[in-house]
C-alpha cells in the first residue's frame, strides 16, 4: 500500500511537513480559505488552488487505498492472492489500473467462458495454452479436443470443445491488464472520431451540420467538440464512430499473446485473439476513452465557467449610493425600482416611455421625481428587450435635467430565476416578480458580489455546455469560486444577506439565519466579538469565519480590515513600539514602514501573517475588486441592422468560452471575437487575453441579422482601451470609481 501523503509531497512538489500540516488543519474542522489566509506558516504558505489540488487528491487516494483493501480481501478469499499480485495492487496510483487488475478476479455474471468451463473444458484450454511456447511440439487440435466431447452437456464434436477453449483463453487475453492499459493509450492516441448525420435529417435541416462528415483525432479533439458531438448523438442527429488501424492493434495484440511458431496452433490462437479484441475488449475500451474525454471535456469547460463567474463575481462594485433600478419592456412597460445606499427597497413604478405622448411625459416625470426624492445617484439599465432604447430615454431626460446622475447598462443574466426563486420570495414576499427582478438590478451595479450569490450559477449565463457536463462536478466547482470570491472580498457584517453569510468560511445556513436575526432583534453590530452571543456561533465558527466579517464603522478599527481577532495582541504591540494608538497609525501609516517584523515573530506568527497585517493597515477596509468602469456604447447603434463592416465599437466581455469571448456590443446579441481574432499572437486560451466584465474595443468583421450572429476581431485596428487598473482612466470609456466618489463624496 502507498503513504498518501508522502505520494501527495511527491506529485505536489511539496515538503512532506506542508501535506501533513494542511491535512490535519482540515481534520480539525479547518475551511479551506480559512487555512489559506490565517495559517500560512503551518502550510507554507500554500494558496487556494494549491489547497485544493491537496484536498482532492488526498479525497482520491483515500477512495483509491479502501477500494484496495476491498478487493485484495476478495481475491484473497477465492485464494488466488499471489505476492507479486498483492505489490501490484498495493502500488497502484489510478482506479483504472486498478480494476484493469482485478478484473480476472472479479465476481462476474456466465459468461462463455464460465459456461465452457461449466462443461469441463478449463483442462483442454490449459492444455492449448501449456503449448502456446516458442519450441512448442506439433498438436493435433481435433485429436486432443475429442477427449472432452461431451454429449449431456451440448459438446457435441471436437469444434464445439475447441470452441469453447477458445472462450475462456479469450476472455482471459481480454482481461490481461497490460494489454488493456496499452489499447487505452493506443486508442487515446491514435484512433479518430468521425461523425455522421442520419439519413432522417436532410442537408441545412440541423444545428449540428459541421459534424455531417467530420473527423477529428480523439488525442487533439477540443472539449466544446466533444461535448457538441455528445449533444449531437444524445438528441439522435450525430453518429460518432471511433476509427483505427485495426491491423496493428491485432498484430501488437498477437505479437505479445502467440509465441507458438507451429501452424496450427498459430492459426488457432489468431483465431482466439481477434475474438478477445472484437468481442470483448473494443468496445468496452473505446466506451472508455469516449468517458475520458468527456470527463476531460467536462472538466476543461467547467474551468472555464468557474473562472468567467470568479470574473463576474469581483467585478468592480459602482459603490452603496442611492440607485434606481430598470427592468426594460417594451409592451409591458418598464419596471423601475429604487434602493437606498445599503441596499434597501424604497419604492416602485412601472414606466411606458415607448408608447403615447401622455405616457412618455408621465415617465420623464416618475423618473425625475425619484431621482429627486431619493438622492438617486446612479441608474442600472438592464441590458435585455428596450434597454437601449431605454438607455437613449433616460439620457436625454438626464440632459434636460442637467442631472449628473449616472446610468450604466447592467448585465441582467439571472435576474428573472432570482425573481421567481424561492429567496426572492422570502426577501420580498409582496412584491411581484417584475418589481423583484428591478431591485436586483439596481443592486447588481452596486455590489455585484452580494446579488448574484441569490442566483444559481448556472443561470448567470456565462459557462459553456453547462447543461452536458457533470453536474455534480459543476456544482462544487461553482460553489468553491463563490465561496473563494466572497472570503476574498470581505463581507459587511450589518448588510450582508443571508445568503452572503452563509459562503463565509465555517457559517452555514442556520448560523447565517441566526446572525441576521440577531442583527434585527439588536441593531447593527459594533464590534466582532458580539458574535458569539449569537445562538449557534460557537468558538469555532468564530475562528473560521471572523476574517473574513467586517465592520465598518465599530468601535474597534481592526474590525473592518482582514485582521483577525486572534491576531489583535500584534497591533497592539505595534502600537506600543510607534507610541501611536491604532486610529493615529491608520490614519497616517507610513511609520508601519519603520518596523522591523522579524522583532516580532513567535512561534504562533511569522513574517506572512505579519507581512498582512501591516498590509491591512495601510489600507483598511479597502475593497480589492477592480476600479469601476463602464462601456461607452455607441449611440447611433442599437439593433443588428445597424452594424456595418469595419465598424469600431466599444463593449463588455459577457462570457469566455474555448473557442473565442462573446462581447456585449449594445444590440441584444452579443458578438463573437473567435479566438483567431484576439490578438496578433498566438492565443492559447481566450482567457489569457480577457476577462470577464472587461471593456474592450471591437470592429465588426461581419454579421447576419437573420440568424443572429457577429463576428467581431480585436486585432491590429484595434485594441483593449487603458484604463483598466485603478489609476488609470480613459475618456472615452465612461466613468471609473474616482469620478463616482469625486462627485458623490459626501
Amino acid at each position: 500500500m502507498i503513504d498518501i501523503n508522502k505520494t501527495i509531497a511527491s506529485e505536489l512538489n511539496l515538503q512532506l511537513w506542508q501535506v501533513e500540516n494542511t491535512l490535519q488543519l482540515k481534520e480539525e474542522g479547518g475551511t479551506l480559505p480559512f487555512i489559506a489566509r490565517y495559517r500560512k506558516e503551518r502550510t507554507g504558505e500554500l494558496d487556494e488552488n494549491q489547497l485544493r489540488d491537496l484536498f482532492d487528491r488526498f479525497e482520491y487516494l483515500k477512495d483509491l487505498e479502501e477500494r484496495k483493501e476491498t478487493i485484495l480481501k476478495s481475491i484473497d478469499e477465492q485464494d488466488k492472492l499471489t505476492d507479486d499480485l498483492r505489490k501490484k495492487i498495493g502500488s497502484c496510483l489510478k482506479k483504472t489500473e486498478l480494476e484493469d487488475l482485478y478484473l480476472p478476479y472479479k465476481p462476474k455474471r456466465r459468461t462463455r467462458a464460465t459456461i465452457a468451463k461449466e462443461n469441463g473444458l478449463g483442462p483442454l484450454a490449459e492444455m492449448i495454452q501449456s503449448l502456446n511456447t516458442p519450441d512448442s511440439r506439433p498438436i493435433d487440435l481435433e485429436k486432443e479436443a475429442s477427449a472432452f466431447i461431451n454429449t449431456e452437456k451440448g459438446i457435441d464434436d471436437t469444434k464445439k470443445a475447441l470452441k469453447g477453449a477458445s472462450d475462456i483463453i479469450a476472455e482471459e487475453i481480454s482481461e490481461d491488464a497490460e494489454l488493456r492499459s496499452w489499447l487505452r493509450y493506443f486508442f487515446s492516441e491514435k484512433a479518430e472520431f468521425s461523425t455522421s448525420i442520419k439519413k432522417d435529417f436532410p442537408e441545412g435541416t440541423t444545428k449540428f451540420e459541421i459534424y455531417r462528415d467530420f473527423t477529428v483525432s480523439i488525442k487533439q479533439i477540443k472539449p466544446h467538440t466533444m461535448l457538441a458531438m455528445r449533444r449531437g448523438e444524445s438528441e439522435g442527429i450525430v453518429q460518432i464512430e471511433t476509427k483505427f488501424d485495426e491491423e496493428y492493434v491485432l498484430g501488437y495484440l498477437g505479437k505479445k499473446t502467440i509465441f507458438s511458431g507451429y501452424k496450427d496452433l498459430k492459426v488457432f490462437y489468431e483465431s482466439v485473439v481477434k475474438d478477445a479484441f472484437s468481442r470483448l475488449m473494443k468496445h468496452s475500451i473505446i466506451g472508455e476513452v469516449r468517458l475520458a474525454k468527456k470527463l476531460f471535456a467536462d472538466e476543461e469547460s467547467i474551468n472555464v465557467f468557474e473562472k468567467n463567474l470568479r470574473q463576474l463575481l469581483l467585478a468592480a462594485p459602482a459603490g452603496m449610493l442611492p440607485t434606481l433600478g430598470i427592468d426594460p419592456g417594451f409592451r409591458t412597460g418598464c419596471k423601475v425600482a429604487v434602493v437606498d445606499e445599503t441596499g434597501k427597497f424604497l419604492e416602485y413604478k412601472a414606466i411606458f416611455p415607448f408608447q403615447s405622448d401622455r405616457q412618455i411625459m408621465d415617465a420623464k416625470n416618475i423618473l425625475s421625481d425619484f431621482i429627486q426624492k431619493y438622492d438617486v445617484k446612479l441608474i442600472a439599465i438592464g441590458n435585455g428587450t428596450a434597454g437601449r432604447e431605454t438607455d437613449e430615454f433616460v439620457g436625454k431626460l438626464l440632459e434636460e435635467m442637467k442631472s449628473d446622475v449616472i446610468k450604466v447598462i447592467v448585465n441582467e443574466s439571472g435576474a428573472s430565476v432570482y425573481s421567481a426563486s424561492k429567496v426572492a420570495n422570502e426577501e420580498f414576499p409582496e412584491l411581484d416578480l417584475t418589481v423583484r427582478g428591478a431591485i436586483s438590478i439596481a443592486r447588481r451595479l452596486q455590489d455585484p458580489l452580494a446579488e448574484l450569490v441569490k442566483i444559481d450559477p448556472k443561470s448567470i449565463g456565462v459557462g459553456q455546455y453547462q447543461h452536458d457536463v457533470d453536474q455534480k462536478l459543476l456544482k462544487k466547482k461553482l460553489e468553491d469560486s463563490v465561496e473563494s470570491c466572497v472570503n476574498y472580498v470581505g463581507v459587511d457584517l450589518n448588510t450582508a444577506s443571508k445568503e452572503v453569510l452563509t459562503y463565509v468560511a465555517g457559517i452555514t445556513p442556520l448560523v447565517a439565519k441566526n446572525i441576521i436575526k440577531w442583527r434585527d432583534d439588536n441593531g447593527a453590530f459594533d464590534s466582532r466579538k458580539q458574535l458569539l452571543k449569537v445562538s449557534k456561533f460557537g468558538p469555532k465558527a468564530f475562528e473560521q469565519s471572523a476574517g473574513f466579517l467586517r465592520i465598518r464603522h465599530g468601535s474597534n478599527l481592526l474590525d473592518n480590515t482582514a485582521v483577525h481577532p486572534e491576531s489583535y495582541h500584534v497591533v497592539e504591540r505595534f502600537t506600543e513600539k510607534l507610541n501611536q494608538n491604532i486610529k493615529e497609525i491608520v490614519e497616517d501609516p507610513k511609520a508601519l514602514r519603520a518596523i522591523n517584523l522579524e522583532e516580532f515573530v513567535t512561534e504562533e506568527i511569522g513574517l506572512p501573517t505579519l507581512k498582512d497585517i501591516i498590509s491591512e493597515m495601510e489600507k483598511p477596509g479597502r475593497d480589492p475588486r477592480e476600479e469601476f468602469k463602464t462601456a461607452q456604447l455607441d449611440s447611433t447603434v442599437k439593433e443588428i441592422s445597424d452594424l456595418k463592416k469595419g465598424m469600431e465599437l466599444e463593449g463588455t466581455v459577457t462570457n469566455i468560452t474555448n473557442f473565442g469571448a462573446f462581447v456585449d456590443i449594445g444590440v441584444h446579441q452579443d458578438g463573437l471575437v473567435h479566438i483567431s481574432e484576439l490578438a496578433e499572437k498566438f492565443v492559447r486560451h481566450p482567457s489569457d487575453e480577457v476577462s470577464v466584465g472587461e471593456i474592450v474595443k471591437v470592429r465588426v468583421l461581419d454579421f447576419d441579422p437573420s440568424l443572429k450572429r457577429i463576428s467581431l476581431s480585436m486585432k491590429s485596428e484595434v485594441s483593449k482601451p487603458k484604463g483598466k487598473k485603478r489609476e488609470n482612466k480613459d475618456q472615452d470609456s465612461g466613468f471609473t470609481m474616482d469620478d463616482l466618489m469625486n462627485k458623490f463624496k459626501s
